[in-house]
C-alpha cells in the first residue's frame, strides 16, 4: 500500500480509470457480438445495421486510447469480411 499522499491519489485515479475503461471495452465487445450473432443467423440487413452502429463505438475506443488504431482497423475489417461473406 502506498504511504505518500500522491501515491494514494494515483491508486484512486488508476482504479477509476480502470473501471471506466472496463465499461467502454465491454460496450465495444457487446457491439461486436451483435454483429457476429447477426452473421451467424445469416441476416445480412441486421448484420449491416449492427456493423454500422459498431464502427463508431470501435473508433471511439481508439480516440480514448483504450485500444490501438491497428487493433480497431483489424476488428472492423474482420467484421466487414464476415458480412461480405453472407
Amino acid at each position: 500500500m502506498p504511504n505518500i499522499k500522491q501515491a494514494k491519489k494515483r491508486v484512486r485515479q488508476a482504479e477509476k480509470n480502470r473501471m471506466r475503461n472496463k465499461h467502454h471495452r465491454s460496450t465495444m465487445r457487446t457491439a461486436i457480438k451483435k454483429v457476429k450473432a447477426a452473421v451467424r443467423e445469416g441476416d445480412k440487413e441486421q448484420a449491416t445495421a449492427a456493423f454500422t452502429s459498431a464502427v463508431p463505438i470501435i473508433d471511439k475506443m481508439v480516440s480514448k486510447g483504450i485500444i490501438h488504431k491497428n487493433n480497431a482497423a483489424r476488428k472492423k475489417s474482420r467484421l466487414n469480411n464476415h458480412i461480405r461473406a453472407l
